[in-house]
């Protein structure tokens, strides 16, 4: 079965039951072989997206492309831009983990000592990777500890299209798969005000309104981590799209350091 049956509404039962045969395939090899699989903490809800179907779209490509995740879901925050996920309350939040994939969207949230909260724990050195409106989230903040963490700053967003994606670093292990000529499916191109001082951008987009260049995707250290962006991810064709979900899957287990 391939992705692109995804938009179908019978595919998409259909993708559930290999979802979950999937899941129960890899546990079974992974007891057999005896390795460790990367575990990964996905932080999702807030406004505009259909979360529960791009998480479970990640889960599936990851097993599509033989990579061995071990996926624990937080889906909190309502269908609002303000929220606090409770998890992240606790010290050791992100204990255990080999990445978090912040995929939430709440821009008006903007209490410095709890974003302070999340982004202390991956400065101190979890990875992630950050995904959409992961950017424009704690967008009305004073403090910029998150947009730092993200790498880039985007406070606001363009049309959808069909955009065009030029690879600026073709040998990176993240884009390496991003063949030539790639457009994405209808999604939304983030203008990026600022590229932060340790981003190394992998990929951009041209604005169809001012033909400025946007990044797309990049990788930035923060503190000790890791971390992997994209401000791609709008609408489910992205998420049904094989070459977006391979890339985003590869900046998994590039953050992870595998």
């Amino acid at each position: 079965m391939t992705l692109s049956c995804l938009s179908n509404a019978i595919c998409r039962i259909l993708v559930t039951v290999s979802l979950f045969s999937a899941l129960f395939l890899g546990t079974a090899t992974r007891e057999a072989s005896g390795a460790d699989p990367i575990k990964v903490l996905v932080v999702t809800g807030g406004c505009c997206h259909d979360y529960d179907y791009q998480t479970k779209a990640m889960q599936l490509a990851a097993k599509e492309q033989g990579i061995d995740i071990e996926w624990t879901i937080v889906f909190e925050g309502g269908k609002g831009t303000r929220a606090k996920i409770e998890l992240y309350e606790k010290s050791n939040w992100a204990d255990g983990f080999d990445v978090v994939v912040h995929n939430e969207c709440f821009a008006d949230t903007d209490d410095a000592s709890y974003i302070r909260k999340i982004t202390d724990v991956h400065r101190n050195g979890v990875p992630a990777v950050v995904i959409h409106c992961a950017m424009h989230t704690y967008r009305s903040a004073k403090v910029d500890d998150w947009r730092e963490f993200l790498g880039v700053t985007s406070r606001h967003h363009e049309h959808q299209s069909r955009y065009a994606v030029e690879v600026t670093e073709k040998d990176h292990p993240i884009t390496k798969g991003i063949p030539e000529g790639y457009k994405t499916p209808m999604d939304e191109l983030y203008i990026v005000e600022k590229v932060w001082p340790n981003t190394k951008v992998l990929a951009t987009s041209k604005s169809e309104k001012t033909g400025e260049v946007q990044p797309v995707f990049w990788t930035n250290n923060f503190g000790k981590a890791r971390v992997f962006g994209t401000t791609y991810g709008h609408s489910n064709d992205t998420f049904t799209d094989s070459i977006f979900l391979a890339t985003v899957v590869r900046g998994i287990v590039w953050a992870a350091g595998k």
